[in-house]
């Protein structure tokens, strides 16, 4: 039970994810804009995502097993 505090600070944090990305599209769409990612774009994105996602699966299947 002591871990539901933290499972709960998980759902928040994805739920920002959530609304920055629909924000960052929003905005890209109010200009009419074409949404891509380029070469550069993914070499950012990647490093920022990828332990992001490791980091929130190792917490949920820490909290589940």
């Amino acid at each position: 039970m002591p871990d539901l505090g933290y499972a709960i600070f998980i759902v928040f944090g994805c739920i920002w994810i959530l609304i920055g990305v629909a924000a960052v599209i929003a905005l890209l769409k109010s200009d009419n804009q074409k949404i891509q990612f380029g070469e550069a774009g993914l070499i950012v994105a990647v490093p920022i995502i990828v332990p992001l996602i490791l980091a929130l699966a190792y917490q949920l299947v820490r909290l589940l097993a």
